[in-house]
């Protein structure tokens, strides 16, 4: 199994939209970009496409180290799909799909299983923060609301088995600002 990581990278100036009430635009891009660089690392030891389509993230993401793989036409599941060819084309047979706002995250490569969809819940259980699937498999994403269910009905009508992960490292997202407490309670239980 050769995976490589694919995560869709939102400019940084216009990440964390829904943080607007709570943070300054200067504190959600400062955020986002270090949130994507915790990602990246993340991903070490395998290899990281960034998937964008501003050129400040692709001149960031090569600065990090990532490769780039530019995408103009807006929406997650279409990021994926464009990464996913990239690294097809680099001859790496499956895929990790990683969100890049996820603040906690330590490893990604333990989430790859041979043959098989997993995927990694958000802390509610009912997004995907990481998923990870074959590249030969006819497995489509399908990001939104209940992204968690969405994804294994999918893994289930390619006739793929699927599991689900929970890994605290990955489960927390920062899309709101409960999201931004639960970040600052998980540092203090840390500390």
């Amino acid at each position: 199994m050769r995976p490589a990581v694919v995560i869709p990278v939102k400019s940084f100036t216009m990440a964390k939209g829904r943080l607007a009430d709570t943070l300054t635009p200067r504190q959600r891009e400062d955020l986002a970009r270090t949130c994507a660089e915790t990602v990246i690392r993340a991903a070490a030891p395998l290899p990281a496409y960034v998937v964008c389509s501003d050129d400040d993230v692709a001149s960031w993401a090569v600065s990090v180290g990532a490769h780039v793989v530019y995408c103009t036409t807006p929406g997650l599941d279409v990021a994926v799909a464009a990464g996913r060819t990239a690294i097809a084309a680099e001859g790496f047979d499956h895929i990790i799909v990683a969100h890049a706002d996820l603040p906690l995250a330590e490893s990604l490569a333990h989430v790859a299983r041979e043959g098989i969809v997993t995927m990694v819940t958000d802390r509610h259980n009912d997004g995907t923060n990481v998923l990870s699937f074959p590249l030969a498999s006819s497995f489509t994403t399908a990001y939104g609301p209940g992204s968690l269910d969405n994804h294994i009905r999918a893994a289930e009508a390619c006739g793929l088995a699927y599991e689900t992960i929970e890994d605290a490292s990955l489960s927390l997202d920062l899309d709101t600002a409960d999201d931004l407490s639960e970040l600052e309670r998980r540092r203090k239980d840390n500390s």
